[in-house]
């Protein structure tokens, strides 16, 4: 991706200079900054273990957002005081040993899910570097274990996850409701990937990457449409049916192709019969022909027009 942009004060030519000089994280924080100023009111920040990191959990901070994020079992550790003796404990551990010390044996049934639970209630220094000042902020972890192979019949020992939340009152049913709200965009993820062309185009140019993931977004937002107005039960079932409908326009369109070189070579031996009366003849059929396409396969003379050529 060398090519030069021909302005770069363009929106394009913006976003590849801040790809080249800001991090993820900043990225990330950015896009955040714009959507809020855009109008889009949001009360979380929602992510996976690949952004679980301090630096996100300080974006949401900043832009007053109460993140709801899964940890990686890092070597990050979180500040966990305990009780022994009548004395006060103050220990800096990772998740692993956490779990081993205060989760392990100690589950919870989340009542109505299929999940055991515990909280943990802690504190993480969000400061990223050791000289940097110490920023100790009350976060909530949830450990959460269950059967995700409806086959297995036991939960093993490292079947559990961890989410973090800012909000320490949120109870477990509550953040695992909030997060359950990601699935929407892996499933466009995994419908972008499959079936709409996400980042498939090939190009030196970042420009055709940024129109590649609009396009993609429209594509989908077009399925959506679809989806409400055909009263569909899932996006799986509308796109399956526009594309059934394609192939059948497609292969309907080829055989009027067919159909309409084969009347022509039969008209084209009555010439001398026919005379002029062979074009009006011709017209008349391509026009009870287009007719029938319009009525009953729903193409409008735009799509036959470009299907002609």
């Amino acid at each position: 991706m060398h090519e030069k942009f021909k302005d770069g004060r363009s929106i394009a030519g913006k976003r590849y200079l801040q790809a080249l000089q800001l991090t993820k994280p900043k990225m990330a924080k950015g896009m955040m900054a714009r959507a809020i100023r855009g109008g889009i009111n949001a009360d979380f920040l929602l992510a996976d273990a690949w952004f679980g990191t301090k630096p996100m959990l300080r974006s949401a901070e900043e832009l007053s957002l109460t993140a709801i994020v899964r940890m990686k079992k890092s070597k990050l550790k979180y500040r966990i005081t305990s009780h022994k003796n009548g004395n006060e404990v103050i220990q800096d551990l990772d998740l692993k040993a956490l779990y081993k010390q205060a989760v392990r044996k100690k589950w919870q049934k989340i009542p109505g899910q299929p999940y055991q639970c515990k909280i943990l209630d802690v504190k993480l220094n969000l400061a990223s570097l050791p000289k940097e000042r110490e920023q100790w902020r009350n976060v909530r972890l949830l450990f959460v274990r269950g059967n995700a192979e409806v086959e297995k019949q036991e939960t093993g020992k490292h079947d559990w996850a961890v989410f973090l939340s800012t909000d320490i009152n949120l109870d477990a049913a509550k953040v695992l409701e909030i997060y359950a709200l990601r699935w929407a965009v892996e499933v466009y993820f995994k419908e972008a990937k499959q079936h709409l062309g996400f980042l498939k185009e090939q190009s030196n140019h970042y420009a055709a990457y940024i129109a590649s993931i609009h396009l993609v977004a429209i594509r989908f937002c077009m399925l959506i449409s679809a989806k409400q107005n055909s009263g569909a039960s899932g996006f799986a079932e509308a796109r399956s049916s526009l594309s059934h409908n394609l192939r059948d326009i497609n292969y309907a369109a080829r055989l009027w192709q067919v159909f309409k070189a084969i009347i022509t070579g039969a008209l084209n031996e009555l010439k001398e019969l026919l005379g002029d009366a062979l074009t009006l003849v011709l017209e008349t059929i391509e026009q009870h022909i287009n007719c029938f396409f319009i009525q009953a396969l729903q193409l409008d003379p735009k799509t036959l027009r470009l299907e002609a050529q």
